[in-house]
């Protein structure tokens, strides 16, 4: 999408700006978490995993202004979601949801970029449970039709009012629009479509208010002859659980247990 040059700064200065800021702090604040499983504790771990995930996605807002292909390595998809699915039913269970997934093909190799095609899945995954209420359920599949892979999460939780739906992508501009705490700033959904457009492929959204919300993430099959691209260097310091990190918004304190984090 077309952005104005203050749009621009904000994006690719102001934010991550602001994001750097909030690293040596996060690295001393992660050191300084006590052990134990106290209401304190808990409140205290969500709270630096809250503050991580928003500092990740402000550091990387300037990726929105920029177009080039990201880097891809060849990858097995049905295991790659599969694993990631597994890692996603403990945290639903937590929150009251059940999870359903359909990798229907056998075998499914194309390139994608790992780290990012990870991103969108949790992404996805999180905002399906922050909107779908306990007792609800979340399904993914993944399919091939001709030349494309064809990610889906679907819930059947509030879906979006018709009149939110024409800024889900750029919900950051529109401060009146903004979520309630603790939804995030609204970085997320055009993360998620900006990495997945710079790998060749879209990320589409149907939802009706009322009847829940279906994301659909579209990549090509295509090899590309690498079996590994270079490594993001993660830019803070201490330790964190990546998934424990992505659902923050939308998982209750008492799901950061010490035995969660392991």
């Amino acid at each position: 999408m077309e952005y104005s040059s203050q749009e621009i700064q904000l994006l690719t200065q102001v934010l991550p700006n602001i994001a750097a800021q909030f690293r040596t702090a996060l690295g001393n604040m992660q050191a300084a978490l006590k052990t134990g499983d106290d209401p304190d504790s808990c409140i205290l771990r969500q709270s630096y995993y809250r503050l991580l995930r928003i500092v990740t996605n402000l550091t990387d807002a300037y990726m929105l202004t920029e177009e080039e292909p990201l880097p891809k390595q060849d990858t097995e998809l049905v295991e790659f979601f599969d694993d990631l699915c597994r890692q996603a039913q403990v945290p639903l269970e937590l929150c009251g949801l059940t999870l359903r997934a359909d990798l229907r093909p056998r075998h499914l190799t194309a390139g994608i970029h790992r780290e990012y095609t990870t991103r969108i899945f949790w992404n996805l995954i999180s905002n399906a449970a922050k909107f779908t209420p306990a007792g609800g359920e979340i399904r993914v599949t993944l399919t091939q039709q001709g030349s494309q892979i064809l990610l889906q999460v679907a819930d059947n939780g509030c879906g979006i009012a018709p009149e939110l739906q024409d800024t889900v992508y750029d919900r950051i501009l529109h401060t009146e629009r903004m979520d309630p705490l603790p939804h995030g700033l609204g970085l997320g959904l055009p993360l998620s479509r900006c990495f997945a457009r710079r790998q060749g492929g879209n990320l589409l959204l149907h939802s009706e208010a009322g009847k829940g919300t279906v994301v659909t993430v579209a990549l090509p099959v295509q090899h590309c002859g690498a079996s590994s691209v270079q490594d993001i260097p993660f830019q803070y310091a201490g330790g964190f659980q990546p998934v424990m990190m992505e659902l923050a918004d939308a998982l209750s304190h008492k799901c950061y247990l010490e035995k969660y984090l392991d």
